[in-house]
């Protein structure tokens, strides 16, 4: 049978152990933590986003040898303009367009650039989805074909009209202070619209829309 020095020995021992498997726990929780992005501006213009979808889009529907990615050559821009893609120059995206023809990785390329990972990361969470392959059902054979381009959609149906005010980030004080992290799309009554990703309706409700009423008073 153990004395109570013994005992209290392997308590300690335990203890010990414990406290330290707690420090290194909660130490990578915290280095986890402290490598979010928390706040990301999004910068490019539609005539970046447009060139850079049509570039790898191309590229994979015509099998060309060198296939774009579309993130990858917005995230070069972006630090090459400090995120600011009102410097753009088409000969810049020409340019490095054809060093990927000649061969070059884009981490050759990106290799002294220090904040490109920083902006892949940042516009990679906002586009990843937007392009690739995904299926379309065939109307008269009824089968499926998988088809490589454009995959986000308009929310609202086609012809029906709506406003529209770029306010993702803005102050809300309705309800709460807050960042406002969604953008509004104001539509008539009897829309059809469509979910931009998959979910469950829990709840709906009527809210008052004075804010809306005094929008521009």
């Amino acid at each position: 049978m153990e004395d109570f020095n013994s005992i209290e020995e392997n308590w300690v021992e335990n203890l010990i152990d414990e406290e330290n498997s707690n420090f290194e726990i909660n130490n990578q929780e915290q280095t986890e933590k402290s490598s979010y992005i928390k706040w990301f501006e999004f910068k490019p213009t539609y005539e970046v986003l447009q060139k850079t979808a049509t570039l790898d889009i191309d590229s994979h529907t015509k099998n060309e040898e060198v296939q774009y990615n579309w993130i990858e050559l917005i995230s070069y821009l972006a630090c090459k303009y400090g995120n600011d893609f009102k410097k753009f120059k088409q000969t810049d995206l020409d340019k490095l367009v054809t060093r990927l023809k000649n061969g070059e990785a884009m981490e050759e390329i990106t290799k002294d650039m220090k904040l490109y990972s920083y902006y892949y990361e940042g516009y990679e969470a906002v586009l990843s989805q937007f392009i690739g392959n995904y299926e379309i059902q065939k109307p008269i054979s009824n089968k499926s074909a998988s088809v490589y381009g454009m995959k986000a959609f308009h929310p609202l149906a086609q012809n029906y009209s709506y406003s529209h005010y770029d306010d993702f980030g803005n102050s809300r004080s309705y309800g709460y202070k807050r960042l406002h992290f969604g953008n509004d799309l104001m539509g008539s009554i009897g829309t059809p619209v469509i979910a931009v990703e998959s979910g469950i309706v829990e709840a709906v409700r009527l809210e008052s829309i004075w804010w809306l009423e005094n929008w521009h008073s």
